[in-house]
């Protein structure tokens, strides 16, 4: 039986061995690593400045915003995307909206677009001054992603209509996960 052993430790030591060469063999690189983040939002016509006033000023609604986040190695965002959802009620009968973004801003202040979501005028429509609607897939910059992360409060998102073209309501984004 000694002599099997023997051979036995042989075959494992030489196999151990021939793994462990260098002979052509590549390193493998991780993949990239997805992620997401999750951020929402109070809308409110109230919010807005200067506030809204007159037929809408009694909507008001949420958003749920997903960064789908694409990593490498280092954990450094490589590639995001960003799926929205607005819902909202309280507007008069056949509210529609003509944009909704992603502004930078606190509080109180106002700023440039930062992200659309890519509405065009008419597209969405709610019929009883009530509803929701769903963007997948909006392409963020890098730098985008990477600051709205860094400081949600700083930014927030708001939706337009041809009554109120500068904002009918808006709400500063706030990180749930």
């Amino acid at each position: 039986m000694k002599p099997l052993t023997y051979v036995s430790g042989l075959l494992i030591l030489a196999s151990v061995a021939a793994g462990c060469g260098s002979g052509g063999n590549t390193p493998t690189t991780p993949s990239p690593a997805a992620s997401s983040s999750t951020f929402n939002a109070t809308l409110l016509p109230a919010s807005e400045v200067p506030p809204v006033s007159g037929s809408e000023a009694g909507g008001s609604g949420t958003s749920s915003l997903t960064f789908n986040l694409t990593r490498d190695a280092a954990g450094n965002i490589t590639a995001a995307t960003m799926d929205a959802t607005v819902t909202v009620t309280g507007f008069p009968a056949g509210t529609t909206l003509t944009a909704s973004h992603i502004h930078p801003g606190a509080l109180g202040a106002s700023g440039g677009v930062f992200v659309s979501l890519g509405l065009t005028p008419g597209e969405i429509s709610f019929a009883s001054g009530s509803g929701s609607f769903t963007k997948r897939g909006v392409t963020l910059t890098v730098d985008q992603a990477n600051s709205i992360m860094a400081n949600p409060g700083g930014f927030y998102l708001n939706i337009h209509t041809a009554e109120n073209p500068n904002g009918v309501a808006r709400g500063q984004l706030t990180r749930v996960q």
